[in-house]
C-alpha cells in the first residue's frame, strides 16, 4: 500500500480545535486531487484527557483516508514520541507533519512542496526566522524573545546553519522520514532537532522556506520547553558518542595521570624536580587568582610580591581563563591540587581536542586518529613544558580554533563562525597567549603552501575566511581590550623580555631524545636546550626519518606537502638568529633574525616555534595509519604499523620525577611574622626570592596569610627602556647577599654598605628581615648581622631583625 501524501497530526488534548483543523486540511487536499494524489490524514492521539479521540474516529467514520492511532497504555509520551508513531504508521511517497492548531496555515503545503521538488532537498520546513515569511499574529513579545533565544541556542549547539528548527510544519521525503523517524529516541520537544541532525548527517538536503504563522491561543508550547529540548539534545549528543571515543579518552586521561602518577601521590610535600621555581611560582599564580577574585580585587595586577611596586599579572602567565573557574578548587583544596588538575587534566583535553579535530577532518580510522593525537600532545615538546609551563600544555583551544578557522573556509555560515572564532580566540589569549601566536604562525605558514598547491580552493576560501577573520576581530579586540592595555601599559608593564642567548634549537636537538623519554639521557638532552622546561624539539630521529618516508610516498597530497613546508619552515625559525652547524666550528644566521625584533615575536623564546611540528607530525602519522589499516597488503600493512611504532617507542614519555620540598617555617605558618610587620610593610627575605629560589612564593600560597614578599618570581620591567626581566630590579644588598650564599665567603662590610642596606631596606618598606636555615646560611647570617649592625633573633624556625619603623611609618 502507498500513498501519494500523508500528513500526520499529533494531538492532546485539542477537543476544541482538532475538528475544524482535520476538516480544513481535508477540504484543502479534496479540492486539488490532481495536485496531491491520494493521500492520507493520520492523526495520532497522544493520551489525551478530553474528548480529542472521540472527534478522530466520528471524522475517520465520515473519511476513510483519516486514520486515529493510539497509544496502547494511554499515557501521555509527548510530541515527539506522537509524531513517530504517526510517521512510522504513515505510506506517503511525501510526509507533511503540522501541529494540531495550524498556526501555518495548510495552503503552506504548496510553498514545501515546490520547494522540495525545484531544490533537490529531501526536507523542506517551514520557517518563521525566513526574512520572507509574514508573522501575522505575534507572540506576547516576552514569549516571542524567550522563544527567539532558545532556538537560537538550540541552533547553535544542535543544527547550525537551520535558523528555525521548532516550527510544526514539515514536509518530508517519505522514506526518509520513516528511516530518521525509526532511528529516533527522543520522545519531546526535542524530537525535531533529532531528525534534522539525522538529515544532517546522512547528507540529505534540508531547506527553509517562508511561511505564514500566527500565534495560537491555548499553545502547548511554553517558553521554558526550548529549555527542556536543550537538556534532550544533550541526552541525545551524550548518547550518540561512540565507545570508542570514550575509551580514547579515557586512555588520554589515563596516560596523563600515569605521567604525574608521583606528584598526586604526594600533593603535600611533592613538587616537580624539573620544574626550578616554576611549580612554586604556577601555584602562587592560583592561589593569588583566587584571592583576588574572593575579595573582589583587580586580577590582573597585586603587591603580595615585589612589594611595594607590586606585579603586573596580565604580563604574567596566569591563565586567568582556568585560575578563576578553578577558585573554588584552590580554596578548598589549596593550589597544589589545582596545579596536579591543570597538568593532568590539561594536558589529556589537549589530546582529546586533537582527536577530536584529525578524526572530524583527516582520518576515517578512529585509532589512527588517536595516534596522530598522542604525538600531538604528548611529543617530547610537550612533556617538557608539562613540567613548568601549563600555558604551554593546556592547548585544547587550539585545535578548536583551526577547525573553526577551516570551517570559514567552506563559507556556509561566516558570521556565526566568524563570531565564534573571536570567542575563542579570547578565552585562548587568557589561557596563554603565545601558544596562540604560535598557532597562528603555524596556520599562516599551512595556508599559504596550500593556497600555493590548490589555487582553486584558495579562490574560493579566501574571501569568507578573510570576512570572518575580520568578524572575530570585532568581537575579540573588544574584550581583550582592557585586559591588553594593562598588559602593555599598566602598572608594572615592560616591553619585551631578555631570554639571554642560548634560545635557539641546536639542529642536533630534532633528532636526540629528550632527558624524559624512552630512549633519552640528560647527558645527551640537556646541552642542547634552554633548561628541561625547553626541551623544545627532540622528536629523535627515528621519527623524522619515518615522517620524511611518509611525505615522500603522500608527496602527491596536497595537504601534506603544506605539512611538510609547515614542518620544515618551523623547524628553520627555531634554530634562532644564529646556530652552529653540529660537529663544526661554522655558525650561521638563521632565519629568525628578521623576525626577532618584531613587535610580540621580540619576547618569543624562538626554539619554541618547534613545537609547531608536533601537530604536523602527528598529522602525518595519523594519515599514514588511515591507510594502512585498509590495505589489503596485510604484510605491507603489518610492516607499515611495525614502522610507526618503531619511530614512537623512543620518544614515549617517563613518569615525571618528584622530589620533597621543605615545608614553609612555623614563623610563617603561626602567624609570628605579624607582629613584626604593619600592613604597609613587606617580608623581606634574603636571599631574596626569585628565579633561582622562589621558596617564599609557597610559604605564602600553602597558608592562609596575607603578607607581601620584597622581590620575587615574576616577569616586570627594568631599566629606563623598561626591559622584561624574571624577578625584582637588583639591588646592591640583594646582589651582595646572592654573592654570599653562591661563594660561603663573608665579605668586608663598611659604612656605605651598611646604608646601603638601610636605603634597600626603605625602598622594600621592610618590616622584618627572615633567613631561613640553608646553603650557605652561617655566612649570611654573619654578613646581614653586619649590614643591620645587630644580632638577629630566632623565632619559628628561623632567624629575624625587626627592621621596620616606629608605627610602620
Amino acid at each position: 500500500m502507498s500513498v501519494d501524501l500523508s500528513v500526520v497530526v499529533p494531538a492532546y488534548n485539542e477537543e476544541t480545535r482538532l475538528r475544524p483543523t482535520l476538516e480544513a486540511i481535508r477540504a484543502y487536499l479534496s479540492k486539488e486531487p490532481e495536485r496531491w494524489g491520494d493521500w492520507e490524514l493520520i492523526v495520532v492521539d497522544d493520551g489525551s484527557t478530553d474528548a480529542t479521540a472521540e472527534i478522530a474516529r466520528e471524522l475517520a467514520a465520515e473519511e476513510p483516508r483519516i486514520h486515529l492511532v493510539v497509544a496502547g497504555d494511554g499515557a501521555n509520551r509527548g510530541k515527539g514520541d506522537a509524531l513517530r508513531r504517526g510517521v512510522l504508521a504513515s505510506y506517503g511517497h511525501r510526509v507533511l507533519v503540522t501541529d494540531a492548531d495550524l498556526a501555518t496555515p495548510i495552503e503552506e503545503l504548496d510553498r514545501l512542496d515546490q520547494q522540495l521538488a525545484t531544490d533537490h532537498a529531501t526536507a523542506a520546513i517551514g520557517s518563521r526566522a525566513h526574512p520572507d515569511s509574514r508573522i501575522e499574529v505575534h507572540q506576547w513579545r516576552v514569549r516571542e524573545w524567550l522563544g527567539r533565544l532558545g532556538n537560537g541556542l538550540i541552533r547553535t549547539v544542535a543544527v547550525p546553519g537551520i535558523h528555525d528548527t521548532q516550527c510544526g510544519f514539515k514536509l518530508f521525503d517519505g522514506e526518509r522520514a520513516r528511516a530518521a523517524f525509526a532511528d529516533s529516541r527522543l520522545d519531546g520537544w526535542g524530537i525535531d532537532v533529532e531528525i534534522l541532525r539525522f538529515f544532517r548527517r546522512a547528507g540529505w538536503p534540508v531547506t527553509e522556506v517562508p511561511v505564514r504563522w500566527s500565534h495560537q491561543e491555548g499553545s502547548k508550547v511554553r517558553p521554558l520547553d526550548y529549555g527542556r529540548v536543550l537538556l534532550e539534545i544533550a541526552r541525545l549528543r551524550a548518547r550518540s558518542i561512540r565507545r570508542t571515543d570514550v575509551l580514547i579518552a579515557t586512555l588520554f586521561l589515563l596516560c596523563s595521570f600515569l605521567l604525574y602518577r608521583d606528584l598526586w601521590a604526594d600533593l603535600d610535600r611533592g613538587y616537580l624536580a624539573d620544574a626550578g621555581q616554576d611549580q612554586n611560582q604556577w601555584e602562587w599564580f592560583f592561589r593569588v587568582t583566587a584571592d583576588n577574585v574572593t575579595a573582589l580585587r583587580n586580577p590582573l595586577f597585586t603587591t603580595l610580591q615585589n612589594f611595594p611596586d607590586g606585579v603586573n599579572l596580565m604580563a604574567n602567565t596566569v591563565m586567568l581563563g582556568l585560575s578563576v573557574p578553578l577558585t573554588p578548587v584552590t580554596l578548598l583544596l589549596g593550589p597544589t591540587v589545582t596545579w596536579a588538575l591543570v597538568l593532568t587534566v590539561g594536558l589529556a583535553a589537549t589530546a582529546v581536542s586533537w582527536y577530536w579535530l584529525i578524526a572530524r577532518r583527516l582520518v576515517a580510522n578512529r585509532w589512527a586518529a588517536a595516534v596522530g593525537a598522542a604525538v600531538a600532545a604528548f611529543a617530547p615538546p610537550m612533556i617538557s613544558h608539562g613540567n613548568a609551563h601549563p600555558n604551554f600544555l593546556v592547548l585544547f583551544m587550539i585545535p578548536v580554533i583551526i577547525d573553526r578557522a577551516l570551517r570559514l573556509c567552506e563559507g556556509r555560515a561566516v558570521v556565526r563562525d566568524g563570531v565564534l572564532l573571536g570567542l575563542f580566540a579570547t578565552y585562548q589569549i587568557f589561557l596563554g597567549e603565545e601558544p596562540l601566536l604560535l598557532a597562528a604562525m603555524g596556520m599562516l605558514l599551512f595556508a599559504l603552501a596550500y593556497a600555493v598547491v590548490r589555487r582553486d580552493i584558495a579562490r574560493q576560501a579566501w574571501r569568507p575566511l578573510t570576512r570572518g577573520i575580520l568578524i572575530g576581530l570585532a568581537v575579540c579586540l573588544p574584550l581583550v581590550a582592557f585586559p591588553l592595555g594593562w598588559q602593555f601599559f599598566g602598572p608594572q608593564s615592560y616591553a619585551s623580555v631578555m631570554h639571554g642567548s642560548n634560545t635557539g634549537n641546536s639542529p642536533l636537538a630534532f633528532v636526540e631524545f629528550a632527558g624524559r623519554s624512552l630512549w633519552g639521557s640528560d647527558e645527551i638532552a640537556d646541552p642542547l636546550a634552554m633548561n628541561r622546561t625547553e626541551q623544545n624539539a627532540f622528536f629523535g630521529w627515528p621519527l623524522i626519518t619515518l615522517a620524511a618516508v611518509i611525505v615522500v610516498v603522500l608527496w602527491r597530497s596536497a595537504l601534506v606537502k603544506a605539512l611538510a613546508f609547515t614542518a620544515l619552515v618551523a623547524a628553520l625559525l627555531s634554530l634562532g638568529v644564529k646556530f652552529r652547524i653540529p660537529y663544526t666550528d661554522i655558525t650561521l644566521t638563521g632565519p629568525w633574525r628578521a623576525l626577532a625584533h618584531q613587535p610580540l615575536l621580540e619576547s618569543v623564546i624562538e626554539s619554541r616555534v618547534a613545537m609547531i611540528c608536533a601537530p604536523v607530525l602527528g598529522i602525518l602519522l595519523a594519515l599514514t595509519v588511515d591507510r594502512l589499516v585498509v590495505t589489503r597488503a596485510r604484510a605491507f600493512r603489518a610492516v607499515g604499523l611495525a614502522a610507526v611504532a618503531a619511530a614512537l617507542l623512543p620518544v614515549v614519555p617517563t613518569p615525571y620525577p618528584v622530589r620533597e620540598r621543605a615545608e614553609p617555617p612555623s614563623f610563617i605558618t603561626a602567624g609570628l611574622y605579624r607582629s613584626y610587620i604593619t600592613e604597609r610593610e613587606s617580608v623581606v627575605t634574603f636571599p631574596l626570592p626569585g628565579p633561582g629560589d622562589a621558596d617564599p612564593l609557597y610559604w605564602q600560597s600553602s597558608t592562609d596569610e596575607h603578607f607581601s614578599l620584597a622581590g620575587g618570581y615574576f616577569n616586570g620591567p627594568w631599566g629606563p627602556d623598561r626591559i622584561g626581566i624574571y624577578g625584582s630590579v637588583p639591588r646592591h644588598t640583594s646582589n651582595l647577599l646572592g654573592r654570599v650564599r653562591d661563594s660561603g665567603r663573608v665579605p668586608e662590610i663598611g659604612p656605605r654598605w651598611r646604608e646601603q642596606a638601610r636605603l634597600d631596606l626603605a625602598s622594600w618598606r621592610a618590616g622584618v628581615v627572615v633567613l631561613e636555615p640553608g646553603y650557605n646560611a652561617e655566612a649570611l647570617y654573619r654578613t646581614l648581622e653586619k649590614l643591620l649592625g645587630k644580632s638577629g633573633e630566632r623565632v619559628g624556625g628561623v632567624w629575624v631583625w625587626d627592621v621596620g619603623a616606629p608605627g610602620g611609618e
